[in-house]
């Protein structure tokens, strides 16, 4: 799957769900959300975690769960970038050319 059927698949999915209708607030809610959950499946891949009340999971176990975690925090950009009908593609496009612009006198 490309990135503009991932995109319009997440929509499709997402709408069929009544989950696109959600205030844009509340989709940004739900991205810091899953954001920090990137960062605590980033930890325990890193760190590991400690606590007495968390199960100890396997290396395997926590890049699955990291891969979940980015997948969640993917389908809100999604969301949000359908929202003001701006493809992934644009977006991308549109990062590159930035940084190329940025830093092009270290290339």
């Amino acid at each position: 799957m490309d990135v503009k059927e991932f995109q319009q698949w997440v929509s499709d999915y997402y709408e069929k769900r009544g989950w696109s209708e959600l205030d844009i607030f509340v989709r940004i809610g739900f991205l810091a959300e899953e954001t920090g959950e990137v960062a605590r499946a980033i930890r325990a891949l890193e760190i590991g975690r400690d606590r007495p009340d968390e199960i100890v999971t396997s290396v395997e176990q926590n890049k699955a769960n990291l891969v979940e975690e980015l997948g969640d925090v993917l389908g809100n950009v999604i969301v949000i970038a359908n929202k003001y009908n701006i493809s992934l593609e644009e977006v991308f496009s549109s990062h590159k050319e930035k940084l190329a612009k940025r830093y092009a006198k270290e290339e």
